[in-house]
């Protein structure tokens, strides 16, 4: 028989518990991201009209339009900021000598990540952002320049790895990408295209920008969508200023058109890659900030990131590798050149920083900026070492494995940050930004190379204001964290594509709970044969080749050493356990092989810029194939190098069939590159001028005593290559009308490549000059009729 006062009181018990149970859901609900509630295929389904048709409208149920897609009830904006190639003790927001307002600004606001993991390489790392996979996976092995024919290393973004700007297009958000995109394959970037693997078409509704791994921040060559941008006319002009200018324009004009409508930003600004260009009085600010020394720098780096608490009190300072110089041992020539090289880095990154402060600014003065998702990662890998030991002001004299001295880099000290140069400082200051931990860029097996600071801000959602964490988090969990944060679910089809499972794991769990247990336990890393794998604690590490190494000889990847850190005691990876836990390391490194089989790795290639720069050497494809004559008209220019003539170790022969309209002709007919290396034929006052650019150490000029006649000419520079293997000499011959008029020698040529992001150019020079004789664009004030490109 029933009792009915315990029924009464289990149901009064269950209706308070219930009340309870919803008023904790609905507490949990407004601090945890929302279940995803979108479709799993995208594009959603073709309308059709589910109402009665009948012969006419009149005896049909009213229409119905149908209605744009929405985004998820309270969807948030989302900023993404990438600096480019910085350390963990660079910005002053993690104990670096740079400052970082606008870092300090969003980090008292929302979190500091200090176990934030990236690739240790550009295109790998933003394949891995935009995408939510492993680089492998997403067929970036290595930067677009250095593709190959491998599933993991063609630099072909898979249609099976949607973007993040693709899945919220389709759910409802403006996308924008300002700024660098490292992530279209070199071959597909001219003005025919095609275009699917361009900004706009991974699914980023605007674009403003550059194709390529770095530009000239006072010349560069950018495209808005998919149109060249003319060159400025403001001799003030800067790019990261340019950038941060159209970054706000779109979002005001975004939230002004469609205030409801969220957005997603993507500003990668290029900066603090080399070139190291920075405003003169920017540079100033820092004179004799870093007299110090790199040693003496990562001690007071040090001290600073324990006391912010961005690394535990009992984190150890790695040492100095064998290979870089004490700062104590060099002259005072070279402390006052390095000095100053860091100054114009310190300067490089400061203003950098402040422009992205421009942007936030103006996005924390919207309506709904409170609901925004700001994420700042400073660095797409470590600080890079790539200008050598004795510094660089031309970053493809490394390229194509000519080192540079310092006494030459002296020189032009005065020169450093300005227009007339491609500088980088040193290995050892790119060390000393990585601090405290050991190596820099390209070293994905340790953590100088791939730990990264990321910052998140999200007002109406992060109550731990100023907070730290120190969850494992990677490139590749952002996606996901987004994704959870909106309310979306990763789509298995997209546009018909069945797409590859996200590889990432949302760390949202960690916005509210500082304590929080890791959740992505697992994480290989490979650039290079440089080799890492993280497990639950620990990691075991692996070397190949310092960065600063552009030759690269035989390796064996069987008789690597492996270094083990317990990373839970040993923050810095300063005790290598290899001795003492053998077994461990056997587990770490068989584990390795079986993530390296999972995501693409293999084949292992660890080849350096030289071959794999060289696109025909490496067999990618290419708009020329196999022809050995071309044909270009006025109007082709802006053409990038991996679309251009191939004329590097060859003979080859430039005709150019032009009509001269007075004594004073000038302008460029023909060049391909820029300041780095390259070649120009130009006309100045109707005079014939051929130049060959070898890598800013010797310019060779073939100069015409007599201007050309008033009419048609015809103007033809031969070369004819000695031969014998990459980057030989050979003759030169310049005619007019079918008459020798000059000819010359040259001793050396450019093997590998002229320029990253210049390429070739008819009628006008778009980018920067290849010689100083000329101010840009240099347009041609005759008439050309066509220039033919012959190979031998």
């Amino acid at each position: 028989m029933i009792n009915l006062k315990r029924l009464k009181f289990a149901c009064l018990v269950f209706s308070l518990l219930s009340i309870n149970l919803t008023a904790a859901q609905e507490k949990k609900d407004k601090n945890e991201p929302r279940k995803s509630e979108t479709p799993e295929v995208l594009p959603r389904p073709d309308f059709h009209f589910n109402g009665h048709v009948g012969r006419t409208y009149l005896d049909s149920d009213p229409a119905q339009f149908p209605q744009p897609v929405q985004a998820p009830k309270g969807a948030p904006n989302i900023v993404i900021i990438l600096i480019d190639d910085a350390g963990f003790g660079q910005f002053s927001t993690f104990g670096g000598g740079v400052p970082s307002p606008t870092m300090d600004k969003l980090a008292a606001e929302g979190l500091r990540y200090n176990r934030f993991h990236t690739t240790a390489l550009c295109s790998p790392t933003r394949a891995s952002l935009i995408t939510g996979r492993n680089h492998h996976s997403a067929a970036f092995a290595g930067i677009t320049e250095l593709a190959t024919g491998y599933e993991g290393y063609t630099c072909i973004l898979p249609k099976s790895c949607g973007t993040v700007g693709e899945v919220l297009r389709q759910n409802g958000y403006a996308t924008a990408w300002i700024g660098k995109n490292h992530n279209t394959p070199t071959w597909e970037t001219s003005d025919v295209g095609p275009f699917d693997h361009w900004a706009n078409g991974l699914g980023f509704d605007y674009f403003y920008g550059f194709n390529g791994g770095d530009m000239n921040h006072w010349n560069p060559v950018l495209y808005e969508n998919r149109n060249l941008v003319p060159a400025s006319k403001d001799p003030n002009y800067y790019m990261t200023t340019d950038l941060a200018d159209k970054a706000i324009a779109w979002v005001q004009k975004t939230k002004s058109i469609a205030p409801d409508k969220p957005f997603f930003l993507y500003v990668a600004p290029g900066a603090t890659h080399a070139p190291h260009h920075a405003p003169k009085d920017w540079i100033e600010k820092f004179k004799g900030k870093f007299d110090m020394g790199w040693d003496k720098y990562r001690e007071q780096a040090f001290e600073r990131q324990k006391k912010l608490g961005v690394i535990p009190a009992n984190a150890k300072l790695t040492p100095r590798p064998e290979s870089l110089p004490a700062w104590d041992s060099l002259n005072a020539d070279q402390k006052r050149l390095y000095a100053h090289m860091m100054e114009v880095f310190a300067a490089y990154g400061a203003f950098a920083d402040d422009q992205m402060g421009r942007i936030t600014n103006a996005i924390s003065k919207l309506p709904d900026a409170d609901n925004t998702i700001t994420i700042y990662i400073a660095g797409d890998n470590g600080s890079s070492a790539e200008g050598g030991i004795e510094g660089s002001v031309n970053e493809m004299a490394f390229f194509n494995g000519h080192p540079e001295k310092w006494q030459d880099n002296l020189k032009v000290i005065d020169e450093l940050g300005g227009p007339k140069h491609f500088n980088h400082f040193t290995s050892a200051w790119a060390w000393a930004m990585n601090s405290p931990f050991q190596w820099t860029k390209q070293v994905a097996s340790h953590f100088g190379g791939t730990r990264n600071p990321m910052i998140i801000d999200w007002p109406a959602k992060i109550k731990d204001k100023g907070g730290r964490r120190s969850q494992f988090t990677h490139v590749i969990d952002i996606v996901p964290t987004i994704y959870e944060a909106v309310g979306i679910t990763p789509p298995t089809e997209l546009n018909g594509i069945q797409q590859k499972p996200i590889e990432g794991i949302s760390f949202a769990y960690t916005f509210n709970d500082a304590k929080a247990k890791d959740r992505h336990n697992t994480q290989y890393f490979e650039l290079g044969v440089n080799r890492g794998i993280y497990s639950d604690g620990w990691m075991a590490s692996a070397l190949s080749f310092p960065p600063w190494m552009a030759e690269r000889g035989a390796f064996d990847p069987d008789t690597q050493k492996w270094e083990l850190y317990n990373i839970n005691d040993d923050f810095t990876q300063a005790n290598d356990l290899a001795a003492q836990n053998p077994e461990k390391l056997r587990q770490m490194q068989d584990l390795w092989w079986v993530e390296a089989s999972k995501y693409n790795v293999l084949p292992l290639d660890w080849r350096g810029s030289n071959p794999r720069m060289n696109g025909e050497l490496m067999g990618r494809p290419s708009l020329i194939g196999k022809r050995k004559s071309m044909t270009y008209y006025p109007g082709t220019f802006g053409l990038p190098d991996a679309a251009a003539p191939p004329m590097l170790n060859k003979s080859w022969t430039i005709t150019a069939d032009i009509q001269i309209s007075d004594a004073n002709t000038n302008g460029m007919i023909i060049t391909h590159g820029g300041m780095q290396a390259g070649y120009g034929l130009y006309l100045q006052d109707s005079k014939p001028v051929f130049v060959y650019n070898y890598l800013t150490l010797d310019w060779v000029y073939l100069k015409g005593k007599e201007a050309l006649a008033k009419g048609k000419n015809k103007l033809t520079v031969d070369f004819v290559y000695d031969g014998g293997g990459l980057g030989k000499g050979g003759k030169l011959t310049m005619s007019a009308n079918g008459k020798k008029i000059a000819e010359g020698r040259l001793e050396k040529t450019v093997p590998v490549q002229f320029s990253i992001v210049e390429g070739f150019d008819i009628g006008q020079d778009v980018g920067s000059p290849v010689d100083w004789n000329y101010k840009m664009p240099f347009e041609f004030t005759g008439k050309i009729d066509k220039v033919t490109v012959d190979l031998k």
